[in-house]
């Protein structure tokens, strides 16, 4: 059994997106924590109702990422790997160093263009015709890892930035799973 750590920070629509598809036990992947760093975020309460521990962590009150992140690493059950799945956080070397090319981020746009966390709104702002979603190793830099997949969200004529997002979203809600499987099946982690 693979078991995956999911760090998001919002509402969970891609952390429901993952539990979901990996329900299926003949997956033999499952989620063993969330680790979430917003006391009122709406995923909290999506992973409860599915018996999944959240571990919350404040990085203000820790001082200093290196210190969340070794509060992350102190309570995190062993996991093979982890997915940012709306984590509005750079990860640090503290988490880089243990978890060497097995934490992956999920970004709304199509790397290396339309980097950070505003990937929608500046595909949208710059008129590019198509924009996507790209499942990426995490490194140092920001939206910089190694792009494992990717896939293209036409963006149509007179469409509207919140149904580009929705599309983006309904790919998302498809790549990442599909994306992670892939990983665990090859190996890779």
């Amino acid at each position: 059994m693979k078991r995956l750590a999911v760090f998001a920070s919002g509402n969970g629509t891609n952390f429901e997106a993952l539990a979901d598809y990996f329900q299926d036990p003949a997956k033999d992947v499952q989620i063993s924590v969330v680790v979430c760093d917003h006391r009122r975020a709406p995923v909290i309460a999506k992973a409860a109702a599915r018996d999944i521990p959240v571990q919350l962590v404040n990085y203000k009150q820790s001082g200093s990422k290196q210190a969340a992140e070794e509060a992350i690493l102190a309570a995190l059950p062993p996991v093979d790997l982890i997915v940012l799945a709306g984590f509005m956080r750079i990860i640090g070397p503290t988490l880089l160093a243990a978890f060497p090319r097995r934490i992956v981020n999920l970004h709304p746009a199509l790397l290396p263009a339309f980097p950070g966390r505003t990937g929608i709104a500046d595909a949208y702002a710059y008129g590019v015709k198509i924009t996507g979603v790209t499942v990426h190793f995490v490194d140092a830099g920001i939206d910089t890892g190694e792009i494992i997949a990717q896939e293209p969200v036409r963006i149509l004529p007179g469409m509207t930035e919140p149904e580009l997002e929705t599309a983006i979203h309904t790919v998302e809600h498809r790549l990442l799973p599909a994306t992670i499987e892939q990983l665990m099946t090859e190996g890779v982690c």
